[in-house]
């Protein structure tokens, strides 16, 4: 298991082709990578804010979590912190398992859960101004397929 958090870059590619590297022992590998979006064409940044350690150990209880419901070979979350453009990586999961429901499974699960439950704030700058990002009904209602 890897959870990183950073302010840094990371290409998602290289990522995935690092936690693939030399996986004889699984049949599948997920990956998932979400990036910041503009929906109304009027944003110039979004800033994420979190708690060092905190944050940390909350992902860690997600993933270990995913873990212990799937059979899981591996699990990688990175997601990052600071000022980000739009178009840049946010965060990304990847799971490695025997098969590929396991797989899926899990990602969607770790995705679903780190949405709506690790510690990150989020604040969007558009060209009239900055607002806090609330929390969405449809990303809590997702949580009660688990």
């Amino acid at each position: 298991m890897t959870v990183l958090v950073q302010s840094a870059p990371f290409d998602a590619g290289e990522v995935l082709n690092g936690f693939a590297h030399g996986r004889g022992d699984v049949g599948a590998i997920v990956s998932f990578t979400g990036v910041v979006r503009d929906t109304k064409g009027d944003l110039r940044h979004m800033e994420i804010e979190h708690y060092p350690g905190m944050t940390e150990r909350a992902i860690e209880g997600i993933v270990t979590r995913a873990k212990s419901r799937w059979s899981l070979a591996d699990a990688l979350v990175i997601h990052r912190f600071g000022v980000l453009p739009v178009g840049a990586p946010i965060m990304m999961v990847a799971t490695a398992a025997s098969h590929r429901a396991d797989a899926f499974a899990a990602a969607d699960f770790l995705m679903d859960y780190l949405k709506s439950r690790a510690p990150f704030w989020k604040k969007e700058t558009t060209i009239d101004g900055t607002s806090w990002v609330a929390a969405k009904d449809e990303d809590e209602a997702a949580l009660t397929r688990w």
